[in-house]
């Protein structure tokens, strides 16, 4: 117990976290208050994206990637992780809200499943778990831009094998959110405008404000240790 109140009083950051039972509280009230009377949200494009289960697996690793980078962050860099649970917050939130003010849904998903295999079988439990509604902007598509954001901006990550893997893991997931027909196709546009301005908001508009102050800060602390000597 000691170890962990240690753990917990050098991490302060880390009750940002406490984010994410927030928001999965809304997202679950939401899911089970809008079931129909939505707006659908396919286009004819999306007649043009083939389906295939086999995606449900990058798809679901989802989860587990904002997770890996948020327990990184939680060790390694406690402003890094400030401003990932930032970014979550405000292009969770608003993707939240607009889904409850704007209810919305697609309606892709294939009536029966053509093959019966592993991956079938995990993409229908998703499908039960997370239903074809609230999908306007994609949730899925601001985490991965959260994560991929989070890595290039973490120092301790910035090398080219972290970068590139991260980007290319963010974009497969992206594709299969279409390819286990989870969200339309502007589903995924619209969590590209809604993910970038996030980032802008906080790792240029918030991040470059809080770069000065802290610079600032060292700075005095520096000064008052070199006085403080002579």
């Amino acid at each position: 117990m000691e170890t962990v109140k240690k753990f917990i009083k050098e991490h302060p950051h880390m009750w940002w976290g406490l984010y994410l039972p927030v928001y999965l509280t809304m997202f679950f009230i939401i899911e089970h208050l809008i079931t129909d009377n939505y707006w659908a949200t396919q286009t004819a494009i999306d007649d043009y994206i083939p389906f295939c289960e086999w995606f449900i697996f990058p798809y679901d690793a989802w989860a587990f990637l904002l997770v890996a980078i948020g327990l990184y962050l939680i060790v390694k860099d406690g402003e890094g992780f400030r401003r990932y649970m930032w970014t979550i917050m405000i292009t969770f939130t608003t993707a939240t809200v607009f889904c409850a003010l704007v209810p919305n849904g697609q309606d892709l998903r294939p009536a029966v499943m053509e093959h019966h295999n592993i991956a079938a079988w995990l993409l229908q439990n998703t499908y039960a778990l997370d239903t074809n509604t609230n999908v306007f902007p994609s949730v899925h598509v601001l985490g991965v831009i959260a994560a991929v954001s989070a890595v290039w901006h973490t120092p301790g990550l910035r090398k080219w094998g972290w970068r590139a893997g991260s980007l290319a893991l963010g974009i497969v997931i992206i594709a299969a959110t279409l390819f286990v027909k989870q969200h339309a196709f502007i589903d995924v546009l619209a969590g590209l405008f809604v993910g970038a301005l996030g980032d802008i908001i906080v790792y240029v508009v918030i991040g470059k404000k809080r770069d000065r102050l802290m610079a600032e800060g060292k700075r005095l602390r520096y000064g008052s240790c070199q006085n403080a000597d002579s």
